[in-house]
């Protein structure tokens, strides 16, 4: 049957009554239309009222967050908010509200190519990193636009999934990936026990890229030809930037307007704002403002 419990199959009726006949659906799902009537004028209970309340709050959550948090991500919000609820009730509550996260795309795993770099992959997928500046992540996106391709670099600190530095051109060259560790050594100040991990593009395989990593005296790392997965969560920060964006349902009209939008996108609500699952359903900002003290990251 359609719906399973009898309050279900109220609320089914309700929901669907300017649509088809009440008589219609109270006899195919087998309840009495004196029975729906009379649920209909009843009072709402001390529940329902409070999951009136709760769905206010979830709504507000929803959409204060650009509409892409699922139910953990909510639930989370509202337990540091003070509200003690469970996450299956969210959930719940957003089902049946049709209230829901998009939907990325499935990224289809290339096969693996012999490697031609001379870098060994030395970080070998281990995420988890136990200091900030240890580990810094990078890697390069194209976002098309009206006047064409944009491209970005960026730097990521895999202590704290914080993007620490970031370069867009309209070129993708050696300079958008300096410009990118530039900004992030401005920004953190490191120290001389970092790995600067990439894959094999020839922008990160340049003599200049590569001659200023050993002045600043940062161990470089490589994915294996072909192994997305050896760069997984930079790779998932872009899925999730275009997703979270709209790229794919709609077209910047210009690069500079997709300069903005990304910047506000980075700056303001990634690293700011967007809570992580990985970091305690806590955003980049909030982890290290609660875990590191004195350690030159701002």
């Amino acid at each position: 049957m359609l719906c399973q419990g009898r309050r279900q199959r109220f609320r089914f009726i309700r929901r669907y009554r300017q649509e088809f006949p009440v008589s219609i659906m109270c006899n195919v799902l087998n309840v009495s239309r004196s029975g729906y009537y009379a649920w209909q004028s009843r009072k709402p209970s001390k529940r329902s009222n409070e999951n009136n309340r709760l769905l206010k709050e979830i709504n507000k959550v929803y959409c204060s967050n650009r509409k892409v948090y699922g139910s953990p991500r909510v639930h989370a919000v509202l337990k540091n908010q003070g509200y003690q609820c469970g996450v299956n009730r969210v959930a719940k509550l957003m089902r049946e509200n049709d209230i829901q996260a998009q939907q990325h795309r499935r990224i289809k795993r290339k096969a693996a190519y012999k490697s031609t770099s001379k870098v060994a992959n030395l970080l070998d997928r281990q995420f988890t990193v136990s200091k900030p500046n240890k580990v810094w992540a990078a890697d390069i996106t194209c976002i098309w636009t009206g006047l064409g391709w944009l491209n970005l670099a960026i730097v990521m600190d895999l202590y704290s999934r914080r993007i620490v530095g970031w370069s867009m051109q309209s070129r993708m060259t050696e300079d958008m990936t300096i410009g990118a560790l530039d900004m992030a050594l401005l920004n953190r100040r490191p120290g001389n026990s970092l790995m600067h991990h990439s894959d094999q593009g020839s922008q990160y395989q340049s003599q200049a890229l590569q001659e200023k990593l050993k002045r600043c005296k940062i161990v470089p790392s490589m994915s294996r030809k072909g192994e997305c997965y050896d760069n997984a969560v930079v790779e998932s920060f872009f899925k999730t930037l275009k997703s979270e964006l709209g790229v794919g349902q709609r077209r910047f009209n210009t690069r500079e307007e997709a300069k903005a939008m990304i910047f506000e996108y980075i700056e303001v609500f990634y690293n700011k704002q967007r809570i992580h699952s990985t970091l305690g359903y806590l955003s980049p900002h909030e982890y290290e403002a609660k875990n590191i003290n004195g350690s030159g990251v701002y």
